[in-house]
């Protein structure tokens, strides 16, 4: 790293742009000067058009759909800020999708959430800044620091200001039992958990037990994301099957792949859908059960704290 003169300076890939231009309202900044396009070979070409030299640069692409397209804009980009003497590169992935890729739980697969680390690193990132990694664990697949922020407070904010009555919050699986135990503590709320078993490595799960009290009450499925919706749905089945009333559905991101987003919010059983824009929900997959919140102050407040060298976990006190 270089030394670090003047203010932050945000760079968006073409992931994302509206969440970075959101990002950049908050900091009362404007987003940084930059052409990112592909040539007609399909070659990504990058140019930032502005002096960089000793700045701190934040470089926004979350890895939304197309995934490896997206990923490898922004190694390109970290790659010229670097080769541009930026004072510091920080890159601000708010979905990181490969995390789910964590470890070797079959013979003879690839651990592709430390490949991608890897090649941040190796590309220039001195920093990297994500939303509720999927696997708490990938954090250590790097070796600059990372800043891991959550949505878990400001979705559960949303939910307490609903006044739901006899709310429950509900893990759709074991493996998010933390997560929904958390959240149940923001929202004061009881705990249940759905036992679920994933057939093969397509998206079919089969929904088995409900452990913990739902009957009469309003269900809060909470995940740290939504991809085809398969969990979601059976969760939200098994707990009408159990009696609960209303089923609401949250996530930091909403990925929605296909019709993933259409076919959920259409089921009968689920009242509501809840996410933040980590991932860009383009307009075809809008709907009236899908509601959207705005992650960019989160990180906005974030890229001050890490500008100013101040501390971001104090976002979120016990």
């Amino acid at each position: 790293m270089y030394p670090i003169n003047g203010g932050p300076v945000v760079l968006s890939g073409t992931a994302h742009e509206g969440l970075s231009q959101k990002i950049c309202n908050y900091l009362g900044i404007d987003i940084g000067n930059a052409d990112v396009f592909k040539f007609s070979n399909d070659n990504t070409f990058v140019k930032i058009l502005e002096n960089v030299r000793a700045r701190d640069v934040f470089i926004v692409q979350p890895t939304a759909e197309p995934v490896n397209d997206h990923i490898m804009e922004m190694l390109i980009m970290i790659d010229a800020a670097h080769r541009a003497s930026a004072g510091r590169i920080t890159a601000v992935v708010p979905y990181y999708s490969y995390a789910r890729t964590d470890k070797k739980d079959q013979p003879r697969v690839p651990i592709t959430g430390r490949l991608i680390a890897d090649l941040l690193e190796t590309a220039g990132a001195d920093r990297f800044l994500t939303v509720d990694l999927h696997a708490g664990q990938v954090q250590g697949f790097f070796k600059v620091p990372v800043d891991e922020l959550t949505a878990m407070p400001m979705l559960s904010k949303f939910f307490k200001e609903k006044e739901l009555e006899a709310p429950v919050v509900v893990s759709p699986d074991i493996g998010s039992v933390k997560r929904a135990r958390d959240f149940a503590h923001f929202m004061e709320a009881p705990l249940a958990i759905v036992e679920k078993r994933r057939t093969g490595n397509n998206d079919s799960v089969e929904t088995h037990n409900v452990i913990g009290e739902v009957d009469g009450r309003n269900a809060i499925l909470i995940d740290d994301e939504i991809a085809t919706g398969g969990t979601m749905a059976a969760a939200a089945q098994g707990l009408r099957e159990n009696g609960a009333r209303d089923v609401f559905v949250a996530a930091a991101h909403g990925v929605f792949p296909g019709e993933a987003a259409t076919n959920l919010a259409e089921m009968p059983e689920i009242s509501e859908i809840v996410i933040t824009d980590t991932v860009p929900l383009p307009k075809h997959k809008h709907h009236e059960k899908i509601r959207v919140l705005s992650i960019a102050p989160l990180i906005g407040e974030a890229i001050t704290r890490i500008h100013h060298g101040r501390s971001v976990g104090a976002l979120f006190p016990d």
